[in-house]
């Protein structure tokens, strides 16, 4: 498993444990898993944005801190913020972010997540030119989720 995998799995088991909040000392943190302080804001900033569902707060200095918040929506409220975070263009990376995510706080079950990554997949766009797969996809997926909210 990759380092930042082990960080944002860490990062997660602290979110479950104190019911979506966690409060994180970075320095402590790099030195518990034995990774480089930069290594985890590069997984706070990528793994745990607001189009992700958290919010993250951050008091530098001394006594600083990192304060993460998983929020928590309804299924349709959850949905809509999805669909409204998604640009004209989606790599496939970010799509199963947001599906992982999606399952991961319940609001979609095992069937549509396997679903909608096969949708999101290379092999779907392979005969599209590469300088449009990331806006059909965003297209696709947009309307995918859109269906969810019925």
């Amino acid at each position: 498993m990759r380092m930042s995998d082990l960080v944002a799995q860490h990062i997660l088991e602290m979110l479950e444990e104190q019911n979506g909040n966690a409060e994180i000392r970075r320095n402590e943190l790099a030195g518990t898993l034995g990774c480089v302080p930069s290594q985890i804001n590069y997984v706070i900033t990528s793994r745990f944005t607001p189009e992700q569902g958290y919010i993250v707060e951050s008091r530098r200095g001394g006594g600083g801190y990192i304060r993460i918040t998983r929020v928590k929506m309804d299924k349709s409220t959850a949905l809509m913020h999805i669909v409204n975070s998604i640009g004209a263009t989606l790599d496939k990376a970010s799509a199963e972010v947001m599906i992982k995510n999606m399952y991961n706080q319940s609001i979609i079950d095992i069937t549509t997540a396997k679903l909608l990554m096969s949708a999101m997949s290379e092999r779907i766009f392979v005969d599209i030119p590469q300088n449009y797969r990331d806006v059909l996809r965003a297209r696709i997926f947009k309307n995918m989720i859109l269906t969810l909210c019925d």
